[in-house]
């Protein structure tokens, strides 16, 4: 099963083994069936509001799939993943949130966050955009880095961060870990940033003021 360039960007970033694994807003269900296949978790999770899109991923993971999926445990769940209720098992359970904006996609970890006070939590988060809001957000929240990367995929920039309660390793409000400045991908997606929220400053956006700071000084390193 092919990946696009980024789903497979996640999937390499789940390199350890997991009891559960929920890929929400999935889709096709292209990730999860491939984490499914490499056996990246006891339980992958299929997680989407739309029934007609889940109804139509039961069938084909049924109808299509049956040599790797025997032997493996999956589910298909039609829902709000704000709603999501995770097992009581003191297992690792990893939720995958990708391709919707950071806005909302902060808001179902606050959801979950809020819903599960003493678990340890652990998320791989690719929003299609407000990088920032988000990562503000899970510092906020008191998470720590796990890994990060950044992918281009259709000239569309994207931020994979991993992120777990359990992790002390701080979060950097513009990133860290995922810059390679000698990369001209990246000096490109921090130019069109900076670009972006010049804009924004014209309008006297003091937060976006702040933002520039940052970003100016990722290409000052």
């Amino acid at each position: 099963m092919k990946l696009s360039h980024r789903l497979e960007q996640i999937n390499r970033m789940v390199t350890d083994h997991y009891d559960h694994i929920w890929d929400c807003c999935c889709d096709h269900g292209f990730l999860g069936a491939t984490l499914l296949q490499r056996g990246a978790a006891d339980t992958v999770h299929f997680v989407d509001v739309v029934p007609s899109l889940t109804e139509a991923l039961e069938v084909q993971l049924a109808r299509f799939l049956p040599d790797f999926l025997k032997g493996r445990d999956w589910q298909v769940h039609c829902m709000d993943v704000s709603t999501l209720t995770l097992p009581e098992s003191p297992g690792r359970q990893l939720i995958i949130i990708a391709g919707v904006g950071g806005d909302l996609t902060l808001e179902m970890v606050q959801a979950i966050t809020l819903s599960h006070p003493n678990r340890e939590l652990e998320f791989m988060l690719c929003p299609v955009r407000q990088h920032y809001l988000l990562r503000q957000g899970l510092i906020h929240l008191g998470y720590g880095l796990v890994d990060e990367a950044l992918v281009c995929e259709n000239k569309r920039f994207y931020e994979a961060i991993h992120v777990s309660s359990g992790s002390n390793q701080v979060i950097s409000p513009v990133g860290d870990q995922m810059w390679d400045l000698s990369r001209a991908l990246d000096r490109e997606y921090i130019t069109r940033t900076i670009a972006h929220y010049e804009r924004m400053g014209r309008n006297a956006d003091q937060e976006a003021e702040q933002i520039l700071g940052y970003y100016r000084g990722l290409l000052a390193m």
